[in-house]
């Protein structure tokens, strides 16, 4: 075995960037978003092509072999390696040069796409292919895999958008590669010019060729493009440190005609008698793979064509045109760029969506991307389907119907020897059948150890031989991503699940959508990194933390590696009490933004929550654990010895403030919210009783609404009276005036029958991971409830962290207890509550314009449709921002977060409320929001149900808003 002590401290003399040797920095690296895992000897993330030099001396002397890595999104394992991998995604990673006049960018291998085309936008121009990882994928990345992206109908694959390319060989040579054999190492020429007959005949004409070596592109009639041939390597045959890419004119206009067919056959068959029709994409998709058909026309299958124009008269002509062209069941024309967007995500989030079937199995990629001609598609597809019934499989295609280019996870079994073994025959027997229909084994993403294997049976032993030559030419020494494309290693070996254990994990949560499997749970992250999206435009709210620090180990896909690597035993060794994944989980703010955004549904918080309950079970917890997690007890506390008032003024006190926080590990930026001396059940016990016919809701006194926030829960039951409901609150149940009677309950005297006390959703139990307390509260809270669950009494939530709670982590923690999910059931927001309770009732118009943002955990779980009708139908119009306000509960509070907590506030609410005009209102529906705009920028945010409690008063008083005229 090689000895590679000394490696670490060597690298990091030789180096000026970050050198990384610890069991976060390998773990987070172990694997792309493949079926395949590696475990490194350690990460370096290089400055300049000098410390890239650098590297490659010193692994080059230790035989230690060297592997590139961008966005870490391939999806055919040559992202991966067992010696030193190069992050380029730190330092390495800007625009260095973008001329408008020759339509050329400079670009460093670590720069996103979209970082890109951001730049090029204002000129009228763009970068061609865009991969629909476009906002992570990187522009090395894409030259190492020649990727391609929806629009190569109209601008082909990354080798057609490269100029010159800067790359450093494995024995440290430096060349700027490009046509004319520019740049080309020595004995290249030779060899392509020795097997000029093989180069002419040997390789397949498709758009979507993407296997094997590029030589072809050496042929004199090709330009000779060293460059160009280097593109789809995957780092076997240099490093690149700088790139010159060419831009194309984009469209002023863009139209999209979404084509529905009855399958997908009929859809690929229709695909490329649209090309000549100078489409921009023709993408396919079938019906099993979307989420909800809602906004795509009746079908079982749909092509997404996008058009462009001069003008958005010219792009939807040429749309409609298409349409009339096209033998169609249903169409439909969008020109409105929000709603193409909308369609579009449909179509970007296939890639993560496909990773799960219909019925919540799992698939897997492997045969992700082959192509064939694109007038053979249709066939193609039969047949492949045909192959997956004789295997007893199943897969739903999608991808680039336009380049015969075909997208599709199947649902191998990975986890045993027999499905491993069938993973296999099934690879073998798939390779045969694409070559049979003239196609190659990859159609974008490279062959990585996928498909490497199975090169011989597309191109033949002497072509791959040949394969071999080339890369000897580069690197004699087998120094770079060694098992890729040549001397490959097995497409069955270093398979990323067969490391985990093979028993299910004793846990706390139920985890119903992974049959209750830890392992499944964690298996749902297939790196796919839409997490690691640097910029959120629109509702989106993952990931805050990683937008906030850039590192991936904030990242939800970096956090799910390092549980992934707990859960193996190898790189990580102390299971449950492990440090390393404690700190990367440190700044998850629980935000259950992931829950939503990531097209595979993976939920951080939930699997934080379950970290920190086995992490901390028989330890000591932090200080900010009992102070907050344990905030419903101090409270009610609080509100029992009347002692609110004298906190308050004892808090106000600075030293005395500033012991209380650091005894309570709260933050020392952080002011210590006021308490409310009137609690919301007090305010109710002595209002006057309100009478009425209506149906009955009973509104939940949250520990914020009850404790910090009363007037929340003031204004609700105002709100919720004038729409003719009647209201009640736990223990007690009945509404002041009288009986229930309405028909659904049993009797009132069955609703008294509750015991006192008081119900809890136990968020801060769980966000706090004291999940044994948390199923104590929750036990109490049914018993206190099971009452009203009888009568069927709807349950308004005026928190959203709070309703979420009992949407989702109630029924999670307690999936015995069929209460939990006639609870979870019951929960409404305030929104939905008057518009399925009170559906004729009008609300005031209160005519305002509103900024602020919708919470996270109402975005991730419980959506916020109602609420935005109510908000039209009130008058208050403009959008709320996503993202995550940064405070999310006890997280902003902690000491050591309060920075990335303001940074997480600035990146779309503040920015928000600072651009809204004069006389906006900002709308906070949960209390940690309303405490970040005050404490942060000094503004007061509201809950939708005071914006409307006022305007009824107002109205009620005949009063005007400030403004206002008769």
């Amino acid at each position: 075995m090689t000895d590679h002590s000394g490696l670490e401290a060597e690298l990091r003399g030789a180096v000026r960037g970050e050198v990384g040797f610890d069991v976060t920095s390998r773990a987070l690296v172990t694997m792309d978003a493949s079926n395949y895992r590696r475990v490194p000897l350690g990460v370096v993330a290089p400055r300049d092509a000098d410390d890239v030099t650098a590297v490659l001396e010193v692994c080059r002397a230790r035989g230690v072999p060297v592997v590139a890595r961008g966005g870490g999104t391939s999806i055919a394992g040559q992202a991966t390696g067992t010696g030193v991998v190069l992050d380029f995604t730190r330092h390495m990673h800007g625009l260095l040069e973008l001329d408008p006049i020759t339509r050329t960018a400079v670009v460093q291998p670590g720069l996103v796409l979209d970082r890109l085309q951001e730049a090029a936008a204002p000129h009228g121009l763009r970068f061609g292919p865009d991969p629909s990882t476009h906002s992570r994928c990187t522009l090395g990345g894409m030259i190492g895999n020649n990727a391609c992206g929806s629009h190569s109908v109209a601008w082909g694959t990354t080798a057609d958008s490269v100029r010159e390319l800067s790359v450093v060989t494995a024995r440290g040579q430096r060349l700027r590669l490009g046509p004319g054999w520019a740049g080309a190492p020595e004995g290249l020429r030779e060899l392509a010019e020795g097997e000029s007959a093989r180069l002419r005949t040997g390789f397949p004409a498709l758009p979507r060729r993407i296997s094997g070596y590029a030589l072809d592109a050496l042929l004199p009639e090709k330009g000779a493009d060293v460059a160009r041939s280097f593109c789809g390597s995957e780092g076997t045959l240099g490093i690149l440190t700088e790139a010159v890419v060419r831009l194309v004119e984009a469209p002023r206009a863009r139209a999209l005609a979404v084509l529905a067919y009855g399958d997908e056959s009929a859809a690929a068959e229709a695909a490329a008698g649209l090309l000549p029709l100078g489409p921009l994409t023709v993408e396919g998709m079938a019906a099993d793979l979307v989420r909800s058909p809602a906004g795509l026309p009746q079908g079982g299958a749909w092509l997404f064509v996008e058009t462009g124009g001069e003008s958005a008269a010219e792009a939807r002509a040429q749309a409609e045109a298409i349409v009339r062209a096209a033998d169609v069941i249903d169409s439909l024309v969008v020109t409105d760029p929000a709603a193409q967007r909308t369609l579009w995500r449909i179509r970007e989030d296939a890639s993560g969506t496909a990773t799960r079937m219909p019925d919540g199995t799992e698939a897997w990629p492997g045969w992700e991307d082959c192509a064939v001609p694109p007038a053979r598609l249709g066939a193609y597809l039969r047949d492949f389907r045909a192959l997956l019934s004789a295997h007893g499989l199943r897969g739903t295609p999608y991808g680039h119907f336009g380049d015969g280019c075909i997208h599709v996870r199947i649902d191998f079994d990975l986890l045993t020897e027999a499905g491993v073994r069938r993973f296999r025959r099934f690879s073998e027997e798939l390779a045969d059948l694409v070559v049979s229909h003239g196609g190659s084994l990859s159609g974008e993403h490279g062959d990585g150890q996928a498909r490497a294997e199975l090169l011989p049976r597309m191109y033949g032993e002497e072509t791959v031989a040949l394969f071999e030559r080339a890369k000897a030419v580069w690197d004699p020494d087998d120094l770079l991503n060694p098992g890729m494309l040549v001397r490959p290693a097995p497409l069955d070996g270093d398979l990323r699940f067969s490391v985990l254990p093979s028993r299910p994990v004793d846990v706390a949560f139920g985890y119903p959508a992974d049959g209750g499997d830890f392992r499944a749970a964690v298996r749902r992250c297939v790196g796919v990194a839409k997490c690691r999206t640097t910029t959120s435009t629109g509702p989106a709210v993952m990931c805050p933390s990683f937008r906030a620090t850039g590192e991936e180990e904030h990242s939800t896909r970096g956090r799910a590696r390092l549980l992934h690597e707990m859960l193996a035993g190898e790189l990580v060794t102390d299971g449950w009490r492990s440090t390393e994944v404690r700190d990367a989980l440190d700044l998850c703010l629980s935000c259950k933004g992931c829950r939503s955004d990531c097209p595979v549904g993976v939920d951080m918080a939930t699997y934080k929550a379950e970290f920190l309950h086995h992490h901390y079970a028989g330890r000591r917890r932090p200080a900010a654990h009992h102070s907050m997690g344990r905030l419903p007890q101090w409270l009610r506390w609080a509100a029992r010895t009347r002692s609110a008032a004298l906190l308050n003024a004892l808090a106000s006190v600075r030293p005395l403030a500033r012991v209380a926080k650091r005894l309570g590990g709260i933050t020392p930026e952080r002011e210590i919210p006021r308490l409310a001396t009137d609690t919301f059940s007090g305010w109710w016990r002595r209002r006057k009783p309100a009478r009425g016919a209506g149906e009955l809701v009973m509104v939940w006194p949250d520990t914020f609404t009850e404790h910090l926030s009363p007037s929340v829960g003031r204004a609700a039951v105002r709100v919720l009276e004038a729409a003719g409901l009647r209201v009640a609150l736990p223990p007690t149940l009945v509404p002041r005036g009288g009986a229930i009677g309405d028909g659904r309950t049993r009797s009132a005297t069955a609703l008294l029958t509750a015991r006192r006390g008081r119900v809890c959703c136990g968020l801060t139990y769980v966000s706090t991971g004291q999940l044994d307390r948390a199923r104590a509260v929750l036990r109490r809270t049914l018993d206190l409830m099971e009452p009203v669950l009888r009568a069927g009494v709807p349950v308004v939530v005026l928190e959203p962290s709070c309703a979420a709670a009992l949407r989702s982590d109630l029924p999670e923690l307690l999936p015995e207890d069929p209460r939990a999910a006639r609870l979870a059931s019951s929960v409404l927001t305030f929104a939905e509550a008057l518009e399925r309770h009170a559906p004729h009732w009008s609300p005031p118009t209160v005519d305002r314009p509103v900024t602020g943002q919708t919470h996270c955990h109402q975005h991730a779980v419980l959506g916020d449709s109602a609420d935005r009708r109510l908000r039209e139908s009130a008058g208050l119009t403009g959008e709320l921002s996503g993202g995550c306000c940064g405070l999310a509960g006890n997280f902003g509070f902690e000491q050591g977060h309060f920075e990335v907590s303001r940074a997480c506030a600035e990146e779309q609410l503040l920015p928000a409320v600072r651009e809204a005009p004069e006389g906006t209102l900002v709308l906070a529906d949960g209390f940690s929001c309303r405490t970040q705009l005050e404490q942060l920028a000094g503004v007061r945010g509201r809950h939708l149900a005071e914006v409307l409690a006022e305007a009824l008063d107002r109205s009620a008083a005949g009063e005007q808003r400030p403004g206002e005229t008769k």
